[in-house]
């Protein structure tokens, strides 16, 4: 079995550094079978959400896998219709009650609208409710992400962004690195781009350790210090993905996928659209 690799986060609490993201993959079997699929392969972290509508199929698999509760590490986010001192202790109690399970390892704000700093202060309760064990942020930046890391009693253990050698957010990572904030990747692979995945610095450094392009993209996340999840129901391209623990990159290797840097998102979406669009749609219970 492949050796998994622990970051420890702000609070002390241990996280997997590789896992599966579950975004876009249908609730039922499909869901139910990558995550079997990956629990099978030694991955233990699992990345959903509210609003992508698996949350129950989630649970049913890790329930299904036999494999003890606390060495699963499950993260779920909050959708901002879910946001508000009064509404968000609800949100928890059935997403916890969806998720078949007594606790969270780690609950996130989705997006940077609502009443985002009434739901930070929920989830503060929450954990220490023992709900929750860590919380923290998605798609958070600008101001949204001053005013909350100025109005918390708990900063964020973790901010998922979009995260890629062509976007490897460093402003961010400075930004945040005082508080000890790990960035969580989603598009590690930007989205799929051929042009990322198959820049020459990756086909070279893979040819010299016999692994894919991607598998190199993903090696260097973990160099990075970031935490990845890449979303497959592909078990052959899971088993692949989750390969990386058996080489290491070169400092000088690491320096040169540094140059790739391109400041270039492949999601963009100005925050009043955002605010438009993420505060009118609201998951299923």
């Amino acid at each position: 079995m492949t050796e998994q690799t622990y970051l420890t986060m702000n609070d002390g609490n241990q996280i997997p550094q590789f896992g599966l993201g579950v975004f876009q993959v249908p609730a039922g079997k499909p869901t139910e079978d990558a995550v079997a699929a990956a629990l099978n392969f030694g991955i233990r972290h699992i990345d959903t959400a509210h609003a992508y509508q698996n949350e129950a199929s989630v649970g049913k698999a890790v329930k299904a896998s036999g494999i003890k509760r606390d060495e699963i590490f499950i993260t779920s986010k909050l959708w901002p219709s879910e946001y508000g001192l009064d509404k968000t202790p609800q949100a928890i109690d059935k997403m916890l009650k969806r998720l078949g399970t007594d606790y969270l390892d780690l609950l996130l704000l989705h997006q940077q609208v609502g009443d985002y700093l009434g739901a930070y202060q929920a989830m503060e309760v929450a954990q220490k409710a023992g709900k929750v064990k860590s919380i923290g942020i998605s798609n958070f930046d600008g101001e949204r992400l001053d005013d909350l890391l100025a109005n918390v009693e708990v900063k964020p253990a973790i901010a998922q962004v979009e995260l890629h050698p062509y976007y490897p957010e460093t402003a961010l990572r400075n930004k945040l690195k005082p508080f000890g904030t790990i960035l969580e990747s989603w598009y590690p692979l930007g989205h799929g781009d051929p042009a990322l995945i198959n820049e020459p610095i990756f086909t070279e450094l893979g040819k010299k350790y016999h692994k894919s392009n991607v598998q190199i993209i993903l090696r260097w996340h973990l160099q990075m210090g970031n935490v990845v999840f890449p979303r497959t129901t592909n078990v052959d391209h899971m088993q692949d993905n989750f390969d990386i623990f058996d080489f290491e990159l070169t400092a000088d290797e690491m320096k040169k996928i540094a140059m790739l840097d391109k400041d270039k998102r492949y999601f963009t979406m100005p925050y009043q659209e955002q605010k438009a669009t993420f505060t009118k749609w609201r998951p299923a219970d």
